[in-house]
């Protein structure tokens, strides 16, 4: 790998380990998180390498191979603020460990993603693959949960990214060829087992070539309007409330938005509408793939992405454009486009016997109506993948 490569490079002698974390996919579930809502989703064969060795003296010294500029801090005086660069997530990350154990090793490394940055929840897994060797050079070992909630706290707490915990989780609980279906709310979950009668899938991912910066996206501002909308709703209804920041669309039952909606601000009712029928969803699709029905479960996907273009009213011109080929692309069982909308990719899931004419369907089409993102579009067949081995 290229991490290790790099590590020899520049440190004259070869990295004592490679901490791994899986990318993910969310078919069904996208933008419900952040406010308990119900999830399916994968981990693929691609993700984050980190070759690395313990540094006995307690100083982190990462560098990336998609990034500039070396990042150095000591474990026991992390900057309590963030300095706004590729590093913070894991600096935020050694604070919100620090907060449950003494850590006295740092480490240095070097970090490779194995695929274009943006959509398959890569802020996540740089977090969890460097928490990974984090822990393992100072002999912690953190329970399934503990991780995600670590890894939540650096991104929500440090970076200041109102995300759920739906990318750790994927990351963390995901099975080879199973579908995770998690209850945000609560964290249980169920890994249903495709019967044979289904029809064999792979996963597709198109990059679009456009990067940006997810904590200077709208998709704050999306998750504020969510709880606008949970916080008008129990006002409307006669519902306790408390603080703002405890209101919570999944506390307000669908019975009590269908007869107040009409009463909300347009933009907050289509962030509610999106909500409530992601949540039917996610519950539909997952009954669905118990059935081996992956047709109906892709049909919830394409109906999904919809949702998320009108209702959640996210995605940049290239995704929607990517959205829209993929729905008019034989092979393509259902897909959307993945991580908050405002950058990076669509994922589908499809028909692996007609991979190659999909690849260039999509890709030709793409880039007629883009072509001069040409150097940096890419396309990527991948497969479903255990999560994170702690």
């Amino acid at each position: 790998m290229r991490c290790e490569e790099k590590f020899r490079e520049v440190y004259g002698r070869d990295a004592e380990g490679v901490s791994f974390c899986p990318y993910r996919i969310c078919p069904l579930g996208a933008h419900s998180d952040h406010n308990f809502g119900k999830v399916t989703g994968f981990a693929i064969d691609k993700g984050v390498h980190i070759a690395y060795r313990p540094k006995h003296n307690g100083v982190v010294e990462m560098l990336s191979l998609n990034f500039p500029k070396r990042a150095q801090w000591h474990v026991g005086s992390t900057p309590e603020e963030k300095q706004s660069d590729w590093a913070d997530y894991l600096r935020g990350a050694t604070i919100a460990l620090t907060r449950q154990h003494k850590l006295t090793v740092g480490l240095c490394g070097v970090i490779e993603g194995t695929m274009p940055i943006g959509g398959l929840s890569s802020s996540a897994a740089v977090i969890i693959s460097f928490l990974r060797a984090l822990c393992l050079v100072n002999g912690i070992r953190l329970s399934p949960r503990e991780m995600i909630l670590t890894a939540l706290s650096a991104e929500n707490d440090y970076v200041g990214v109102s995300v759920g915990k739906l990318d750790q989780s994927c990351e963390v609980y995901c099975r080879k060829g199973k579908l995770l279906y998690l209850d945000t709310l609560d964290d249980s979950f169920e890994l249903i087992e495709a019967p044979s009668s289904m029809k064999p899938f792979a996963v597709a991912v198109f990059f679009s070539g456009i990067e940006r910066s997810l904590a200077g996206s709208k998709f704050n501002m999306r998750v504020d309007e969510a709880k606008a909308a949970a916080y008008a709703l129990m006002a409307f209804s006669g519902m306790e409330y408390g603080k703002f920041r405890e209101a919570y669309l999944r506390h307000v039952p669908r019975a009590v938005y269908e007869e107040y909606k009409d009463r909300l601000p347009e933009t907050w009712r289509r962030r509610a509408e999106h909500w409530y029928t992601e949540f039917a969803r996610v519950e539909a699709g997952a009954e669905a793939w118990r059935r081996g029905d992956i047709e109906e479960y892709g049909r919830l996907s394409f109906e999904s992405g919809w949702s998320s273009i009108h209702n959640w009213e996210t995605g940049s011109p290239e995704l929607k454009t990517l959205y829209e080929i993929m729905t008019e692309t034989d092979g393509i069982w259902g897909g959307r486009f993945s991580g908050a909308g405002f950058k990076g990719c669509c994922m589908a899931l499809i028909d692996p016997d007609k991979a190659e004419e999909i690849q260039a369907k999509v890709g030709a089409a793409y880039l007629r109506a883009f072509p001069q993102l040409e150097a940096k579009y890419s396309a990527h067949i991948c497969q479903t993948a255990d999560g994170v081995d702690l």
